[in-house]
C-alpha cells in the first residue's frame, strides 16, 4: 500500500486547508485511513480516522468541531478539512493505513497503522 499526503501549506491562524491521501496498491481489505500529526520535538499523534466502508469516523479532542474527515472510495482518497486552524495545530500531517484487523475501540492507536505516507506540512501563524 502505498500513501501519498498533499494539501499543506502555510496559513494564518483561523484558516482552513484541506489535505489530502491518495492510495495505491494493494488497498482491498485495509479498514482504516486515519491522519496524523508530529510537531517539532514533540511525538506523533492521532488526528482522525474513518472506517472506509461505513465511513465512521473518530477525532482527538483537540480537533474535534473544526476538522472533518471524508473519504472517497471510487477515488481511493482520504481528506481531511481543518477549519479555524491555531498555531498549535502546526507539523507534519501524516496518512496510514491499518491492517486491517484494527477493532474500533484501537482506532486512535498509532501502532496499529503500518502504511504510512510522507508527510505534508502544515504551518499555522498567529
Amino acid at each position: 500500500v502505498q500513501l501519498q499526503a498533499s494539501g499543506g501549506g502555510l496559513v494564518q491562524a483561523g484558516g482552513s486547508l484541506r489535505l489530502s491521501c491518495a492510495a495505491s496498491g494493494d488497498t482491498y481489505g485495509r479498514v482504516l485511513v486515519g491522519w496524523f500529526r508530529q510537531a517539532p520535538g514533540k511525538e506523533r499523534e492521532f488526528v482522525a480516522t474513518i472506517r472506509r466502508n461505513s465511513g465512521s469516523t473518530t477525532y482527538a479532542d483537540a480537533v474535534k468541531g473544526r476538522f472533518t474527515i471524508s473519504r472517497d472510495n471510487t477515488k481511493n482518497e482520504v481528506y481531511l478539512v481543518m477549519n479555524s486552524l491555531k498555531p498549535e495545530d502546526t507539523a507534519l500531517y501524516y496518512c496510514a493505513a491499518d491492517s486491517g484487523s484494527t477493532i474500533w475501540s484501537e482506532a486512535k492507536t498509532t501502532t496499529r497503522y503500518i502504511y504510512w505516507g510522507q508527510g505534508t506540512l502544515v504551518t499555522v501563524s498567529s
